[in-house]
């Protein structure tokens, strides 16, 4: 295939002002809900702790300031399938620097990884060593943030994959590379490991997770791994694991609604959300205070300004209903193996395991699902594991791809 199909421009944000301008117009028109009981936040978001984000995001958010950090770094975009992609791009500045593909999830953007781009690509301006060198590539989901407006169908994370495996070999001229991932990118990165383990040298996942996730039907359970309710049985956990089944438990019963509705009607949801950036607010910040270790205080790790950034660049762009429906797209196009055999993921990995994270997969299934070189348990963090701790993510990435250099 010939490179030179694929138009790489140069890419800068630009949000029109109108935009910004109709926003703040609906934000102070905004029709709260009567709320009561619910200091909790047991029936959903606090409606007084909104009214409080709202105020500032209509009066002390400076979107401009934001978008001239955001590009700061270099920003691209290309077609590949009739998508539109973007993706930051930041060369190593050491000896040897090896591509490394990041990825964000739902309800993320790129700039959730803003803080460990830096010290991935340059090292040494943070304290590490140059030979440490990546050059990062970091993609915008389809259907996300700036990798719109999508109108392709059937676009969903095991077809991400295959995308960027175009991206980095025909794009961008990297035959192999790392890549590193957590909810959708724990997918797509898992997917990497199992179809095109040929050209992945390695795989970090801070959400070890299985393929058929969504799937009535798990063909890739490992022998050997009881199973129930489509999950490992409590049985297959061991020591250190044994709350785990009863988080999943928890999270399935009490937080997974949201995911119901983008797998079966996210269209119509799109239509409120797209239509109020309060509501849209409100539905993705959310999952801030419920799947981040923040212990019942968001912005003990998430500041106002990174909640508003992410919700401006959702408004901004009208990705709240393409994002939803790349749930959808899973069951419309479902995945299927590439290979029957064991390991599912054959290129070397990493499981990174979170404490406060959604799904927490016993270490007995890992070690038969994936070439598992690397197995660890932080002792806290969440959903959010590059924003949360990137210290941690850094050198976790550092010390297990510099093995398999």
């Amino acid at each position: 295939m010939n490179r030179s199909r694929y138009a790489i421009e140069p890419f800068r944000i630009n949000v029109p002002d109108r935009t910004l301008s109709d926003m703040r117009e609906r934000l102070l028109n905004t029709r709260f809900p009567h709320d009561y009981n619910n200091d909790d936040w047991e029936y959903g978001f606090n409606t007084d702790y909104l009214r409080t984000l709202i105020d500032y995001w209509v009066h002390k958010h400076d979107w401009r300031r934001h978008e001239a950090e955001m590009n700061r770094l270099a920003h691209f975009r290309t077609t590949i399938e009739d998508l539109p992609i973007h993706f930051i791009h930041v060369k190593g500045k050491g000896p040897n620097p090896r591509p490394l593909l990041l990825h964000h999830g739902w309800p993320w953007t790129f700039w959730d990884l803003k803080k460990v781009i830096g010290p991935l690509s340059d090292p040494a301006a943070y304290g590490g060593k140059p030979e440490d060198a990546f050059d990062v590539v970091l993609i915008s989901l389809p259907g996300h943030g700036f990798s719109s407006p999508i109108k392709v169908p059937n676009i969903n994370f095991w077809r991400t994959a295959d995308i960027e495996v175009t991206l980095m070999s025909e794009v961008l001229g990297y035959q192999k590379f790392f890549t590193a991932g957590g909810d959708w990118g724990a997918l797509i990165v898992a997917q990497l490991g199992h179809k095109y383990a040929d050209r992945v040298l390695g795989v970090y996942t801070h959400l070890p997770i299985q393929l058929s996730h969504y799937l009535s039907d798990h063909p890739d359970v490992p022998p050997g791994i009881a199973y129930s309710n489509g999950l490992p049985e409590a049985s297959v956990y061991g020591k250190g694991e044994e709350s785990w089944a009863g988080t999943n438990r928890d999270f399935f019963e009490k937080e997974s609604g949201y995911g119901y509705i983008h797998l079966t009607k996210p269209q119509t949801l799109g239509v409120a959300l797209n239509d109020s950036p309060a509501g849209l607010f409100a539905w993705i910040i959310e999952k801030r205070r419920t799947w981040a270790d923040v212990k019942g205080d968001i912005e003990s790790v998430f500041d106002k300004d990174h909640l508003c950034n992410t919700a401006t660049i959702y408004w901004a762009t009208e990705t709240i209903a393409t994002s939803a429906r790349f749930y959808k797209e899973v069951l419309h196009n479902p995945w299927k193996p590439s290979h029957r055999r064991f390991p599912v993921v054959e290129a070397p990995t990493f499981c990174c395991v979170h404490p406060k994270d959604v799904l927490l997969m016993p270490k007995a299934w890992a070690e038969k699902y994936h070439n598992l070189k690397a197995w660890k348990v932080m002792p806290s963090g969440g959903h959010f594991a590059p924003y949360e701790l990137p210290e941690e993510f850094v050198a976790n990435i550092r010390g297990f791809f510099g093995t398999l250099r």
